[in-house]
């Protein structure tokens, strides 16, 4: 490090410029030592001085060449740490042989790695909902960008377990909680692999029927309910446990939220009407 930082004052921010002028120097001082001969002795021959200066030229322009070459794999993981450093994923990083680079590239990768499974995590648990496993609001919706476009029709539903808050009342939270993870898993077991599910908040959950008309999206809704009815969830309550669905249709995702809107609104008039059924 003494060294390093002796010849900071040369190119302090260009590292590559600061090795380049210290080789340029070493190459060049056979150059100067007989150029200070010939001045010491007052003879100058041409004859020497000219293979000498090009052969030091030839040399100083391969070595250069040659630590460029070498200072590849350095600037190359000082890009990979900057893009580390912003939270880039990175791809690959290249293999190093058993030697000061290689370690470089090998610390590198370890960081690259383990920023790459934090980034994952963090992006599972932004969008996902940590007590049923579905998707949470923000995770459905970068989901469903995707999905919807002008040509194709989808039906939003949105989902509200009646009389949930009985429940918590009466079993406590734990109880509670276990019905709304046993809810989402029969949701998901109810719903095509094309159609999305996330639990919307609360008790409260949404699903996007891709390429589907309303009369096929009640019946896969209506299918939920029956598998209810025949394998009832917290019997103990008093009562099987029930749903009240509002659905709609979007047409693209420009009209995806004025869908969904007109989703819960129609959830409310299933409240209204007497719970445990879907209207539209």
């Amino acid at each position: 490090m003494r060294f390093y930082d002796a010849t900071r004052f040369l190119f302090p921010r260009n590292f590559h410029l600061r090795l380049f002028t210290l080789c340029f120097g070493a190459v060049h001082l056979p150059l100067i030592a007989f150029c200070i001969t010939e001045a010491v002795v007052r003879q100058w021959d041409w004859r020497l001085f000219v293979p000498l200066l090009a052969a030091t030229i030839t040399g100083t322009a391969a070595a250069i060449g040659a630590i460029w070459a070498l200072l590849a794999p350095v600037a190359h993981a000082t890009t990979l740490l900057r893009m580390l450093q912003r939270g880039q994923r990175i791809a690959e990083v290249p293999e190093g042989g058993p030697d000061l680079v290689g370690e470089l590239l090998r610390g590198v990768a370890r960081a690259a790695a383990e920023t790459s499974a934090r980034i994952e995590r963090l992006a599972d648990a932004a969008e996902k909902d940590m007590l049923t496993g579905l998707r949470n609001r923000r995770g459905f919706l970068d989901a469903v960008a995707p999905l919807l476009h002008r040509e194709r029709t989808a039906v939003v539903a949105m989902l509200d377990l009646d009389h949930f808050k009985a429940i918590n009342d009466r079993f406590g939270h734990d109880a509670g909680d276990e019905v709304l993870r046993e809810f989402a898993h029969r949701l998901g077991g109810a719903l095509r692999r094309s159609d999305l599910s996330a639990r919307w908040g609360g008790e409260e959950f949404a699903v996007l029927l891709p390429d589907t008309g309303l009369d096929t999206a009640r019946e896969i809704i209506e299918r939920l309910r029956a598998g209810l009815r025949a394998n009832p969830i917290a019997a103990r309550a008093g009562h099987a446990l029930t749903f009240s669905c509002g659905m709609a249709v979007a047409r693209d995702y420009a009209t995806l939220a004025k869908a969904m809107g007109d989703a819960d609104d129609a959830l409310y008039g299933a409240k209204h009407a007497g719970r445990n059924r879907t209207m539209t």
